[in-house]
């Protein structure tokens, strides 16, 4: 049995909308080191190996709606996914097999729990329009992982995106609570309750006017254990995980965000970064820095959905 990805103390500022989000890894050793910002060591995922299954594309989108013969607006599209890991449990992604190949994936998570609302309200953007904006200048491909939550406060952005094809949107769950515990003192949920929240953000996307949604989910906090694989055995989603880490969450200084993440990467590598201004102010600027050194290097930009395929 894997031991779950927790820190067993964090200070009070972890536990707001980016609470757990990228400081995880899903290792028996992230527990002393599942801090923002502390690259994660290498994950044994349960299936990370298994060979990826043969899948249909992922369905084009376009401004105008859905491809003839696309999935409903909102519902996982065909894209490449791996193959169950054993006794049937969700398959875990980290990074590509195949390392050769100059290929990186940018992701980024739109965070913001269930109970968040009066915060919105109140003024604290969970959003980061200009970052999008950007990614759009810069070409770059990218996977974001949303909540449903988020998707139901920024409808309009959660379409833009769910319709723009330099964007796939992932599930990073409905309420952005912990599918095990501990796990940076996230609301915990149990079997039955993970997976309707799986289907709730789905929905979500669904209601919102999203087409290029993509079947895979990243655990809030990548805390995850064989229960909570199990729980969405029946999803039918690749777990996404990660093998870099920006350490975005609540930094100040662009220019760390950058040299952290220009000194992780390596081909076949995902970075998990998040879309979420209030907690995340200067990823924007990180990546105008990012992307044109990675570029210089050879490095070439693409989501999930390509990198898990090779």
């Amino acid at each position: 049995m894997r031991k779950v990805t927790a820190a067993a103390a964090l200070s009070a500022a972890l536990t707001a909308s980016l609470a757990g989000c990228g400081g995880g890894s899903g290792t028996k050793d992230a527990g002393r080191e599942a801090r923002m910002g502390t690259p994660p060591a290498s994950a044994p995922a349960a299936s990370a190996s298994a060979p990826a299954a043969s899948a249909p594309g992922a369905a084009a989108a376009s401004p105008g709606g859905p491809a003839p013969g696309a999935p409903p607006a909102g519902a996982p599209g065909r894209a490449p996914s791996l193959a169950p890991g054993p006794n049937g449990l969700t398959p875990v992604f980290e990074r590509a097999k195949q390392h050769t190949d100059k290929t990186v994936a940018l992701t980024f998570d739109a965070d913001m729990t269930s109970d968040q609302g009066p915060r919105a309200a109140g003024g604290e953007r969970f959003d980061n329009p200009q970052l999008i904006s950007t990614l759009r200048t810069l070409k770059v491909p990218s996977t974001i992982f949303m909540t449903g939550r988020w998707a139901e406060e920024y409808p309009d952005q959660a379409k833009s995106i769910g319709t723009d094809p330099n964007f796939e949107i992932a599930n990073h769950s409905y309420s952005h609570h912990a599918f095990t515990t501990p796990c940076y003192g996230l609301p915990a949920l149990d079997g039955a309750a993970a997976r309707a929240d799986v289907d709730r953000a789905f929905a979500a996307f669904r209601q919102a006017g999203a087409v290029n949604t993509v079947p895979y989910f990243r655990f809030p906090g990548g805390c995850y254990d064989d229960a909570a694989l199990r729980a969405l055995s029946t999803a039918r989603v690749t777990a996404i995980q990660w093998d870099v880490v920006s350490g975005d969450a609540f930094a100040k200084d662009p220019d760390a965000v950058a040299e952290q993440v220009l000194a992780g990467v390596k081909p076949g590598s995902v970075v998990v970064m998040h879309c979420t201004r209030s907690a995340a102010p200067v990823t924007e600027e990180a990546i105008q820095k990012i992307v044109p050194e990675l570029r210089k290097r050879g490095y070439r930009f693409v989501k999930v959905s390509e990198l898990i395929g090779t």
